[in-house]
């Protein structure tokens, strides 16, 4: 059962009341879940966790849902890990893995927020739930929205890929297209939150889809025997993932269930919409909004993240750094992995292969510590993007399509 106590600002550390609903505190900041990790320390092991549920609710002690028919699962979570040694030889890697939360429902990572979000909505008694996404979120919220029974209002740029909408119609929630980028579609959901009685799931905008996301660090801990990588190089749009993982870490730490240093994060972004990228190598404590955002990468494309200043800080903390790769090679980045080791990755966890040897080039990563590449989706919900490099043929040229593509 959950130890959960409190919520906390993540700004001016004011505390407020678990169990109630709460979106944002007065100053503006995220707030924040907290747990008597003592109690939990004394009551729960980490040698149980593998006995627990398949799903993000093995973790339920440092997860606010209470009651266990809240935890609504379609079995996100406890994703491949997997060791990419073909990849790692070629980028110059010793010990590199991809864990590939491709695979979870819906097709991407969001589903392990929006399933913890969803779960406490239910237990609140929240009945219709909003979100402005890029795409993944949205189809997320959609069907554990479908699965609790509550209502889903979505808004998304009108040019996210196909996928994203089809799968958001399927699930039954209510969907607008926005003329705008993801900041439009908030605006619009903010304004429907105050007249039609939404409650407001977008990312930041309440305290529980963090905790679903930071299941992720305690998984990699967890595959990896309870101990902690040398650095993760995360896809970095909204920043919660890496939030979320960082989190995970210094609970572990109160736990006693790791030891040593946290890992290295390095958040990675495109070229075309960077300003987390411009913000740490210019030493600001947060990120200026960046004007003209435009990528293939469509979850990366959020110009001023909510939790700008806490990404900021998990990466200076920990040693990290960030960086920016194009599109293009993202997209071959992308082939390579798919070739050299079975895994279809999103743009957005092609990109982090992009960044690799561009980090191990510049001495930020030593090539023989252990790297994982964190794949936040599934590369088939991305078929526009992809299908620039696979250009349909004419008939009679079938014989030429092993010589469309080849590997770097």
């Amino acid at each position: 059962m959950t130890t959960l106590t409190h919520l906390e600002c993540t700004r001016c550390a004011r505390r407020f009341e678990a169990g109630q609903v709460w979106n944002l505190c007065e100053c503006g900041g995220p707030l924040a879940a907290r747990y008597d990790l003592e109690r939990a320390r004394q009551s729960w092991s980490r040698d149980w966790v593998n006995n627990g549920p398949s799903n993000i609710w093995r973790y339920a002690p440092v997860l606010p849902v209470s009651k266990p028919a809240a935890m609504i699962s379609l079995g996100e979570g406890m994703t491949p890990l997997v060791r990419t040694p073909r990849l790692g030889e070629r980028l110059g890697a010793s010990d590199l893995w991809v864990k590939d939360d491709g695979v979870n429902p819906t097709g991407s990572f969001k589903a392990r927020g929006l399933a913890c979000a969803v779960a406490m909505a239910l237990e609140l008694g929240i009945r219709k739930l909003a979100i402005p996404s890029a795409g993944n979120a949205a189809g997320a919220l959609a069907a554990y929205a479908a699965a609790a029974g509550i209502e889903a209002h979505i808004f998304m740029p009108r040019d996210v890929p196909q996928s994203n909408f089809i799968e958001c119609m399927a699930f039954g929630a209510r969907v607008t297209l926005v003329d705008g980028l993801i900041g439009d579609c908030a605006r619009m959901v903010a304004q429907g939150a105050e007249k039609e009685g939404w409650f407001d799931v977008g990312t930041l905008k309440e305290p529980y889809r963090i905790e679903g996301k930071k299941t992720m660090g305690y998984e990699l801990a967890e595959q990896f025997r309870w101990a902690l990588p040398g650095a993760i190089l995360y896809p970095t749009g909204g920043g919660v993932g890496l939030i979320g993982m960082w989190k995970a870490f210094a609970e572990l730490e109160a736990l006693g269930w790791v030891v040593g240093k946290r890992p290295k994060m390095i958040a990675v972004q495109m070229e075309g919409c960077q300003p987390v990228v411009r913000a740490f190598q210019q030493g600001r404590p947060q990120c200026e909004f960046w004007h003209g955002a435009w990528t293939v990468a469509s979850g990366l494309r959020v110009p001023q993240p909510l939790g700008d200043v806490l990404i900021l800080d998990a990466i200076r903390a920990s040693g990290g750094t960030a960086i920016a790769v194009s599109d293009q090679e993202a997209l071959d980045a992308g082939l390579e992995l798919a070739a050299l080791e079975g895994v279809f990755a999103a743009p957005e966890g092609a990109a982090c292969v992009a960044a690799l040897p561009k980090l191990i080039a510049r001495g930020a990563l030593d090539p023989s510590e252990r790297i994982v590449i964190y794949n936040t989706g599934a590369g088939l919900k991305y078929l526009e993007a992809w299908s620039t490099r696979f250009p349909r043929q004419a008939p009679g040229d079938q014989d030429k399509l092993g010589g469309l593509i080849t590997p770097r």
